[in-house]
């Protein structure tokens, strides 16, 4: 029934569309939904690269069969165990019993844990090759982008790489697969938001991956999510490169919560500050409406950082104390960070922020603003100051080590 898509040759896209799922590990939000791809070679030898979530189970063995013709596949390859891509392996073997799982040693055990698999299967080591007959491919073992057991298969034969979860956006494919027939622009952001939330924490393991494939001639990436890339391969890497280095673009990132508009007021009064000296991307998130994985990718994106939050209960205020701790668990580096609070008979939101602060071992402006009640001329100018030193901060130029002899 089904017509495949053809990625290169005998390499066909047996992935499928996620229009349902409303968010992402049931925290982040899926408001184009996502895509979980996999890709048939057919040879000599049959192999299929991921599986999908399980729940797709059925459109994913019609499609397949539809491009076998009554052949049989000889290898499951697994380059990442998360259920929305391992998923379907129990069903696999059930349709295919003499299909040969291939992974590595980490890959294999979490297989036979989740799924409870143990016979026909293949380790294969870092570097190995396995021939279908034409297509060669060869195994990298990418460790913690973003699990334990992370690989990219690369077909030496058409030179493409399979690369995970890496690479990968949200969003659906909407009938085109390649980047090539379609317009990528929904993407980029979507790539971003998916790298600052699930791969985040991880920037050294990518950068170390990075460099493992720099000596591939790889001409096509087959992410587990998103696009098929071809002709935006450069401008893929240099996102991944970007961000798993921490290295901000020339930006400030407002971060506030409120509850009756005083601190939302001295976060306008920052804004104002940050503009005076001509920071151009100035990015105000409150985050009572904005949900944290679009702040969290705003954060990835830019190098400067300022929050503020009213004392809550002789706290921060519960969101903004959520936004920090997801922070803090990506390990976010070299930001430039500010901070203000309000309160109206006990303040302790600064401190808790100056806490924060002394955490992430950011650099930070000199000054930090916290009001009583409501906005006063003093804390008026503290605030636009705060923006100005913040700013003048950003815009020093940053010595990239990558780059420096």
């Amino acid at each position: 029934m089904f017509q495949n898509i053809t990625i290169a040759k005998d390499i066909y896209y047996v992935g499928v569309n996620d229009r349902q799922k409303s968010k992402f590990e049931n925290m982040i939000p899926l408001p184009n939904g996502v895509s979980y791809n996999s890709y048939l070679i057919i040879d000599e030898k049959i192999a299929l690269i991921d599986t999908v979530d399980i729940s797709f189970g059925n459109i994913f063995i019609d499609k397949i069969q539809s491009q076998l013709k009554d052949r049989k596949i000889d290898y499951l390859i697994i380059n990442h165990m998360e259920p929305d891509h391992s998923g379907s392996i129990r069903l696999m073997r059930k349709y295919f019993p003499d299909m040969i799982i291939v992974g590595n040693n980490k890959t294999l055990g979490m297989v036979e844990g989740f799924y409870g698999l143990d016979d026909k299967i293949l380790e294969i080591k870092d570097e190995q090759i396995l021939s279908l007959g034409v297509h060669k491919l060869q195994f990298h073992f990418t460790p913690m982008v973003h699990w334990p057991e992370t690989m990219m298969t690369y077909d030496q034969t058409v030179k493409v790489l399979f690369s995970g979860d890496s690479f990968g956006a949200f969003g659906n494919l909407d009938g085109a697969i390649v980047d090539t027939e379609m317009n990528v622009d929904k993407y980029w952001d979507e790539m971003a938001r998916y790298y600052a939330n699930i791969v985040g924490k991880y920037g050294a393991a990518v950068q170390k991956a990075l460099k493992k494939l720099t000596p591939l001639p790889f001409e096509i990436i087959c992410s587990t999510h998103g696009p098929v890339w071809k002709e935006n391969i450069t401008q893929v890497i240099d996102i991944y490169d970007q961000m798993s280095r921490y290295q901000g673009n020339e930006g400030v990132v407002i971060v506030y919560g409120s509850m009756y508009g005083i601190t939302e007021l001295m976060a306008e009064t920052v804004a104002q500050g940050i503009a005076e000296v001509g920071i151009k991307e100035i990015i105000i998130h409150n985050v009572s409406k904005t949900d944290s994985s679009y702040i969290i990718r705003d954060i990835f994106k830019y190098r400067g950082l300022i929050v503020g939050s009213p004392t809550y209960s002789n706290e921060l205020y519960p969101e903004v104390e959520s936004l920090l701790r997801k922070i803090e668990i990506r390990g976010v580096k070299n930001r430039i960070f500010g901070y203000f609070g309000s309160f109206t008979w006990a303040g302790a939101s600064v401190k808790r922020l100056e806490t924060f602060m002394d955490t992430m071992k950011w650099k930070t402006a000199e000054i930090s603003v916290e009001e009583k009640q409501g906005l006063k001329i003093d804390n008026y100018q503290a605030c636009l100051e705060l923006g100005r030193q913040v700013a003048i901060l950003v815009k020093i130029p940053i010595i990239d080590e990558k780059h420096c002899g």
